[in-house]
């Protein structure tokens, strides 16, 4: 079912073979998950000065917090990059590039982050190097008064490809000596930083959910155990695979947390995945090249999508503002995006560029208007030209700013 597909697109679209792979999105698709330590409880604490609770700066709610970000900016394909920074294709970041994200309208920055392909195996120690590398990207965001995100994300897979009982007490460990070092080497940013718990966790089945809750859980207790400003900080927890109908259907309880109000979930939003995601027909379905109800091609009508359009944000959106918005939990639209179809051209171009405008205004909309906070997934060749520091997408850039009431 094309419903099923999308719930699950990673795995299909990579079974199907990479060059069903969008080249922007390669950074946001893992291959084969790293095995986690085979054994638990063997990695040092790296929490040897924790300090008394700090709540100069951290006075937000996150709810307050919430308010002051619109539309958000993700570092894709970057400080994730497996084989370093620079390793698929962007520039290191840097201050200006920061800056003119803000000129261009972004009021947030997302940075998904790997460690592990930074730290010792055997110890789970991070390179001091990296930590500091990070910090310094933090930064950036902090002198342009933009709040920022910064998670765990694929990672080599150490999270991702062991949400079972087998591997939760090596996860367990991993996660809890990688935030012991993350938090404390991040401790005194105020409450414009936010740690995220992970990236998409592929909890595809309800019995996977206490496991991924766990892995939450040891997130929320070790971050707040380093004290400090941590102890109030906002945590952002992702829902299962961060797929809105799973996370609605299985999500049943809060994680307990030492202070109240301080935590947002995350999912994200690629829906049609054959008009986001796909670069190549498929036996389960073609590409759509076209969306949205204006935007319907006469000339192409098996390129117009057969689901997923207006109705369907409208139902998605609806679902997280009645299971979080309305109950005072913030929900993050952490990433979400549509790909260019570069094989196109004339009046075909034109028509998809029209939907690919219309799909980033309407998502963005519809999610602040559910209580949402939107995060575009800019993997390099998105709207923004890092490298010459310009606006790369003009018509895209438009429809999130239109989207988020900001033009």
């Amino acid at each position: 079912m094309k419903r099923a597909f999308d719930s699950s697109r990673r795995q299909l679209i990579l079974a199907a073979g990479a060059s069903l792979v969008p080249v922007a999105l390669m950074g946001r698709i893992g291959s084969a998950a790293a095995a986690p330590r085979a054994q638990a409880g063997l990695y040092p604490s790296y929490n040897g000065n924790p300090i008394a609770p700090d709540s100069t700066g951290m006075t937000s709610t996150a709810a307050q917090l919430a308010r002051r970000i619109r539309l958000g900016w993700n570092i894709g394909n970057t400080m994730e990059a497996i084989g370093g920074e620079t390793a698929w294709g962007n520039p290191l970041v840097t201050g200006d590039l920061i800056k003119f994200v803000k000129a261009s309208g972004f009021d947030s920055i997302r940075i998904p982050c790997s460690w592990d392909q930074h730290a010792d195996k055997a110890t789970a120690k991070i390179s001091d190097a990296w930590l500091n590398r990070v910090k310094q990207v933090v930064q950036y965001c902090m002198d342009a008064d933009m709040p920022v995100l910064l998670n765990i994300h694929w990672d080599g897979g150490w999270l991702d490809g062991h949400i079972n009982a087998a591997d939760a007490e090596s996860v367990v460990a991993k996660q809890r000596a990688f935030w012991e070092q993350i938090a404390s080497h991040m401790r005194d940013f105020d409450e414009r930083l936010m740690f995220a718990s992970a990236n998409e966790p592929p909890a595809d089945k309800v019995e996977q959910m206490p496991i991924l809750f766990r892995y939450h859980q040891t997130f929320i207790d070790t971050v707040r155990s380093t004290g400090g400003k941590n102890a109030y900080r906002v945590l952002v927890l992702q829902g299962p695979s961060t797929d809105i109908d799973k996370t609605y259907a299985t999500w049943d309880h809060m994680p307990t947390d030492t202070v109240a109000d301080r935590l947002m979930v995350e999912v994200h939003y690629y829906t049609p995945s054959q008009f986001t995601l796909l670069n190549e027909d498929a036996s389960w379905g073609k590409m759509f090249y076209f969306w949205g109800k204006d935007n319907h091609s006469a000339a192409h009508p098996e390129r117009n999508p057969t689901w997923g359009e207006e109705k369907t944000v409208d139902e998605a959106m609806a679902k997280m503002k009645s299971k979080f918005a309305d109950k005072g939990i913030p929900v993050i639209l952490g990433e979400f995006d549509a790909m260019h179809r570069a094989n196109l051209s004339g009046d075909d171009l034109k028509l998809n560029q029209a939907s690919r405008a219309s799909y980033l205004r309407y998502v963005t909309r519809q999610a602040l208007a559910n209580g949402l906070l939107p995060f575009y997934w800019d993997a390099g060749g998105g709207v923004i030209d890092r490298k010459k520091l310009a606006i790369l997408d003009r018509q895209g850039i438009d429809a999130l700013l239109e989207g988020a009431g900001k033009k």
